[in-house]
């Protein structure tokens, strides 16, 4: 099985809001700093969204790429790659868990990603760790700042295709 990268951070917010801002992937621009377009193209039967098209640019990492969604329960979300010019590979996961007591929710980002071209599983490894660094502090920034919608998407907000996105 391939390495993954894994990090967490508590949000002060409850799961489902964190999970809204999660969801709501054409707002990715405005709080990640790689993504810089994103696209939902298909959406399930509950209206969350099974395949977005991401542009990245993460540095070293520039690629227009297409990920499947699975959304296994309220507090998770998976995804896998389904087309990229540069990657072979791109799995990851958000698995939120309530903060007991409280109204805060630790969040873990796992990630695994495999690319085209040579590269050293140390030097991967720390592109893992600076694109889930910069994605988590990027959600907690966004959830605490008030400026996102509350929440799970539903029909009327296809995979949180709505107007608010985080």
């Amino acid at each position: 099985m391939a390495e993954h990268t894994s990090s967490n951070i508590t949000i002060e917010a409850e799961p489902a809001e964190v999970m809204g801002v999660i969801s709501d992937f054409e707002r990715y621009p405005d709080w990640t700093g790689e993504v810089k377009e994103a696209e939902v193209l298909a959406v399930d039967e509950a209206g969350r969204a099974e395949q977005v098209r991401l542009l990245l640019d993460a540095g070293a990492i520039k690629d227009e790429h297409t990920l499947a969604y699975e959304w296994p329960d309220p507090h998770e979300v998976r995804w896998s790659l389904v087309t990229s010019q540069m990657l072979r590979s791109l799995d990851g996961s958000y698995r939120l868990r309530p903060v007991a007591g409280g109204s805060s929710t630790e969040v873990t980002y796992q990630l695994t990603v495999d690319v085209k071209i040579p590269m050293l599983g140390m030097i991967k490894r720390k592109a893992e760790k600076v694109i889930i660094d910069r994605a988590l502090d990027g959600l907690k920034k966004r959830v605490e700042s008030g400026t996102a919608h509350s929440g799970e998407p539903g029909p009327d907000r296809p995979g949180g295709s709505g107007s608010d996105r985080a």
